[in-house]
């Protein structure tokens, strides 16, 4: 079964080049929608605005979600508010 811990532990894999951290710790991922028939919603902020990696983390993250087991469509969308270092995990280095 599809989960949203399924879809975070695959987006870990995805790493903010610039920080070296992955999207998740840097808590970057702000939503997961779990949809009908394997469709899948990632919501995320961007660390920067206008960041030039945009594009880039989009579409690794869109590829790191397509690939899981069960997800038949991911969709990624880019949320329009300021990213907060309070949302980083506490484990991250």
């Amino acid at each position: 079964m599809l989960t949203q811990e399924i879809i975070l532990d695959a987006l870990r894999s995805v790493i903010d080049p610039e920080i070296g951290m992955s999207v998740v710790d840097l808590g970057m991922i702000r939503q997961i929608v779990l949809g009908d028939e394997g469709k899948v919603e990632i919501k995320m902020v961007l660390t920067t605005p206008f960041c030039p990696l945009a594009n880039m983390l989009v579409e690794q993250v869109r590829r790191a979600a397509a690939v899981i087991p069960g997800v038949q469509e991911a969709k990624v969308t880019l949320l329009d508010e300021p990213w907060d270092p309070s949302w980083m995990k506490q484990s991250a280095p």
